[in-house]
């Protein structure tokens, strides 16, 4: 039976009494239009999750009739493990309310699918690149990136997207902002949010973006081209110190944490404090309410011992679960964006986990056998695969510091052409 959720006064859907009788009489034949497609039975093949009874996205909602929609140019990239569009600075609003409306309108915010908009209803597709020409010095563009809220209007822009930072060059140069040169290109990016300064090499045969190619990252399903992304400057990015609690392990309802800014606000623990052994599929941790709602108390203390506030309704600090690598001399971490595991790793988040383990005196530096040079490879454990980090160091273990991380990602160039909002 379906549910009838038509509102039970009329007077809902009729024009204001100053609105002439013609245009009354159309809202009138749209409203009943509107009433008799709420009146009709779903198609047996569409599939409807369960929702909740409150959720603001179901609840039938007055006609208005809008103006015209703004059509906005986007280019949609699968760029390493996340998905989103990307778009030139130049064609959005200036940082505010107003373009935090759009990108929620764009990525169909307040519904569980996303429905209404490009979203695919999961935080690795829920993300948003903005491109433009930069004025620094030595710096082609700048990155701003904006993790936008599924079942709820907001936006959040304080970390910055390393999966995604690997399409900023090929859109770069797609849209005029970087001249290519045959055989490869290097673009120079600033992660906004941040600061980061990263450099990326792409393949550009001919003068052209090359999106082919023989690499094939866990958690996707075609092979690319590689991207190679060199990140600096990464101690501090939020707080400007790589402990920002004063200490290498604090102890947060009552278990032993590190946190630290490399890269991103993190929050570390090992898995098996959790009763976990850090090897589990991402779907065993989402299924696990009580969990969940733990690791939620601890972050949300943990920023506000950071320096960062109220972590309500921001993605940072993220956190993740740490144990020794079961297939690798690695480590094994499972990543949280904040409420949900990731299904791979976030980019930024395995710099954060390499410096985490490369550091003694914090939570995972015993997971690691100690390595020796300046020069570290590291295999990063995740729910679909591996993710292999390059690290330059510079100190000792007792007083490391990243001086430069690199991974390689690849690109696919989904779709051109306009979205509206």
């Amino acid at each position: 039976m379906i549910e009838d959720r038509t509102p039970g006064n009329l007077s809902e859907f009729t024009a204001p009494s100053a609105v002439s009788h013609g245009a009354a009489r159309n809202v009138a034949s749209v409203a009943g239009e509107a009433l008799s497609c709420l009146a009709d039975p779903p198609m047996a093949s569409e599939a409807h999750p369960p929702q909740s009874p409150v959720e603001p996205a179901l609840i039938a909602r007055p006609i208005t009739l809008d103006t015209k929609p703004q059509s906005i140019p986007c280019t949609i990239m699968r760029a390493g493990t996340s998905r989103g569009p990307f778009f030139d600075a130049r064609s959005l609003p200036a940082q505010g309310p107003e373009l935090h409306r759009l990108l929620t309108r764009v990525m169909g915010s307040g519904h569980l699918l996303q429905l209404d908009g490009i979203g695919g209803g999961s935080a690795v597709t829920s993300k948003v690149a903005i491109v433009g020409p930069s004025t620094e010095r030595d710096v082609d563009v700048d990155y701003t990136f904006a993790q936008v809220g599924i079942l709820t209007e907001t936006v959040d822009m304080g970390p910055t997207c390393g999966n995604l930072l690997a399409g900023v060059g090929p859109f770069a140069i797609e849209m005029g902002m970087v001249k290519a040169t045959p055989g490869q290109t290097v673009v120079r990016i600033r992660a906004a949010n941040t600061g980061a300064l990263v450099t990326a090499t792409l393949q550009t045969p001919g003068g052209d973006v090359c999106y082919d190619g023989d690499i094939l990252l866990d958690g996707v399903t075609r092979r690319a081209a590689p991207v190679h992304l060199s990140f600096e400057a990464l101690n501090g990015s939020k707080t400007g110190s790589m402990f920002p609690t004063g200490a290498r392990s604090d102890i947060v309802d009552g278990i032993a944490v590190t946190c630290m800014d490399v890269a991103v606000p993190m929050v570390f623990a090992r898995a098996e404090v959790f009763g976990k052994t850090g090897y589990e599929a991402a779907a065993t941790y989402n299924a696990d309410s009580a969990l969940l709602a733990r690791l939620e108390r601890i972050r949300q203390e943990c920023s506000l011992l950071m320096g960062l506030g109220d972590a309500t309704h921001r993605v940072i600090p993220k956190m993740a679960l740490l144990a020794s690598g079961r297939y690798t001399a690695g480590i094994s971490s499972r990543y949280f964006v904040p409420d949900r595991c990731h299904p791979s790793h976030a980019v930024t988040g395995a710099i954060a986990v390499g410096a985490c383990t490369l550091t003694s005196g914090t939570v995972g530096s015993q997971l690691l056998a100690a390595p020796r040079g300046s020069e570290i490879e590291l295999p990063i454990e995740h729910p679909s695969g591996v993710l292999m980090v390059s690290f330059t160091l510079t100190g000792t273990s007792d007083d490391i510091r990243i001086k430069k991380a690199a991974v390689v990602r690849t690109v696919r160039k989904i779709m051109t052409g306009h979205v509206f909002a």
